[in-house]
């Protein structure tokens, strides 16, 4: 499939690119759809059946494997519709013409479809030679999927433990397997072994001979060597990783895992020069595994994407990317956000978000998970979750139990962030003795667990006014530092045309540089493991300081020697980031002596 943008719109929440492909797939724009919450899926699943006029028969917890084919039924739903909408646009007729136009409007000027467009139509407006010429030559956007491969809870029937097939990310693995689309799926949140091998058992997944690849695999990471043991993993079971997608490990949205102090830019120059190894070493593997699996051997190397998202929010940071790292797409999500030609948020929401500043995103430990999440403050589901607090009936009711993977005190598992799990919790701590400072600290330490499978879909059903009963209607919202700086509604052509330069919607103009930006993270974020240590360090926690300010003194370097010898790129900010750099690297020489300073101190007690 080829692509026709530059930019892709990346998995946001559990709700937010939901039906997205539905938007936007006609445009030649790719998206992806989050494979965590199958009842919310369900119930756009029922409303967009009416809204087509589709017939309808609901999958209930009842039916054996509900929950894959419910994702299985949304996902061809989606697929579908959206390719109805893409053949109306390509069959040309007077009234369909508007949104044929509307399709090369929003393509970059330098796209050679768009000019091949305008040569054509240049003298007339002949409808049967556009058709036919638009039959050949235009694409939609690929309608792909995420899963988070932790979040792969144990699932039982009756009390009695199904097989690992029916965990919830298998079973969102099989049911985007059996769909009917010829897509990608987008795996985050690190490797899962058994995940991976049940990869196998599905046919989509393997490359023919012209090394065509109808379901292809992408792996979400943050450093080179992570990319590399996961590639090769899957080769050695006859798997291609056809996108390697490279997130920032802080600058982005939603779950952040940082790395040890590797910056964007150095990660980036990495794939960039260890491409062709990385495809060759991979390919080797993957051509023994096929042939020991008697499978088709592709002819020649399979093709590789290296693609980039985190924090990009101007149309030059978009292009260096695309032309200084050579990656072939670039991924926009926290500014999609405030478009709902692109996402589905709910008003309340979106008006929060257009008001957030800096201080207004922070970097939370709200997830039940334990992974530091980006998140807004003052969302609705944070303000439900301190009314109960302060009721003295902490934690949430658990209605969906996606993250129910705590085993401290039912096998079966149960979520951090439940009522049930933070009302034995706080027993326990009654129970130690602690003096009030310390308890309090643990106390809020339990009950600040948000309940973001829940709250993270909810703003899709308040948007097409579904029934909130079970979920009830607080929010939780993930967006990236970068919504400081997108302070309005906007409309889809209005993005792209930011993406691609042709306009503008950033009314700041202080909006420091990505690199920049994801830099004072990474010092925020070294500041506070520091502070964590005041009292006791280990000798891992001392390796681990000392080994990320020393890669983030390796970054500075990188980015001080990559900006003094840039030509043409950043003219107008080029001093500034240069002497802001300077700046971190004096940030970074007193967090080095305060991490000295704590070791002595410590050494002397």
């Amino acid at each position: 499939m080829t692509n026709v943008h530059s930019f892709h719109i990346p998995v946001m929440g559990i709700g937010f690119t939901i039906d997205t492909p539905l938007k936007v797939s006609r445009f030649g724009i790719d998206s992806v759809i989050s494979l965590v919450d199958d009842i919310l899926i369900e119930k756009l699943r029922k409303m967009y059946c009416a809204k087509f006029e589709i017939p309808y028969s609901e999958i209930t917890e009842n039916t054996d494997d509900f929950r894959a084919k419910r994702i299985t039924a949304y996902l061809d739903l989606i697929y579908e519709e959206s390719l109805r909408k893409f053949e109306e646009l390509k069959n040309v007729t007077i009234d369909s013409a508007a949104e044929l136009k509307n399709y090369f409007s929003l393509l970059p000027d330098t796209s050679g479809l768009k000019k091949e467009f305008r040569k054509l139509t240049r003298d007339s407006f002949n409808l049967e030679e556009i058709k036919t010429w638009a039959q050949d030559n235009l694409t939609m956007g690929s309608i792909d999927v995420n899963i988070m491969t932790k979040v792969d809870k144990e699932n039982y029937r009756k009390k009695e433990k199904l097989p690992t097939e029916y965990n919830d990310a298998h079973a969102a693995l099989r049911g985007y397997a059996n769909s009917f689309l010829n897509s990608s799926l987008v795996l985050s949140a690190g490797m899962n072994p058994r995940l991976y091998t049940y990869l196998e058992q599905f046919e989509d997944f393997y490359p023919d001979e012209n090394g065509t690849i109808k379901k292809k695999i992408v792996l979400k990471v943050s450093d080179y060597r992570s990319a590399l043991i996961q590639g090769k993993f899957l080769a050695k079971k006859g798997l291609w990783v056809s996108e390697y997608r490279i997130e920032s490990g802080l600058n982005c949205g939603g779950h952040a895992f940082a790395t040890d102090g590797f910056l964007m830019g150095p990660i980036l120059n990495q794939f960039k020069e260890e491409k062709e190894n990385l495809m060759q070493s991979v390919y080797e593997i993957l051509v023994k595994a096929l042939d020991q699996k008697n499978r088709v051997v592709p002819n020649s190397i399979l093709p590789l994407k290296i693609t980039a998202q985190g924090g990009v929010g101007t149309a030059e940071e978009h292009n260096f990317l695309l032309n200084h790292y050579k990656v072939d797409s670039v991924g926009w999500g926290t500014p999609f956000l405030l478009v709902p030609g692109a996402t589905t948020v709910d008003r309340s929401t979106i008006e929060k978000l257009a008001k957030a500043k800096e201080d207004d995103l922070y970097l939370s430990n709200i997830s039940p998970l334990g992974i530091p999440f980006h998140s807004l403050k003052g969302n609705t589901k944070d303000l439900e979750k301190v009314k109960l607090i302060e009721k003295g009936r902490p934690g949430s009711s658990c209605p969906k139990k996606f993250v129910a993977m705590n085993k401290d005190f039912l096998d079966t598992g149960i979520c951090t962030a439940s009522r049930q799990y933070q009302h034995l919790k706080i027993k326990e701590l009654d129970r130690q003795g602690l003096t009030a400072e310390d308890f309090e600290h643990q106390y809020n330490q339990i009950t600040e667990k948000s309940c973001t499978c829940v709250g993270l879909g909810t703003s899709a059903l308040l948007t097409y006014g579904l029934d909130t009963k079970t979920e009830g209607e607080g929010v939780s919202v993930c967006p990236g530092p970068n919504m400081a700086y997108f302070a309005r509604t906007m409309e889809l052509n209005e993005m792209i045309d930011h993406i691609y330069g042709k306009t503008n919607v950033i009314s700041r103009n202080d909006r420091p540089h990505m690199f920049i930006k994801e830099l004072h993270i990474y010092l925020d974020y070294l500041q506070a493991r520091i502070s964590e240590c005041q009292f006791e360090i280990t000798d891992k926690q001392k390796k681990y300081l000392h080994t990320f300010a020393a890669n983030l003194n390796d970054g500075i370097a990188y980015y001080q020697q990559l900006f003094n010898n840039l030509k043409e790129e950043f003219l107008d900010s080029k001093e500034q980031i240069l002497c802001l750099l300077g700046e971190g690297r004096k940030s970074l020489s007193n967090l080095a002596r305060e991490i000295e300073n704590l070791e002595n101190n410590l050494a002397i007690r």
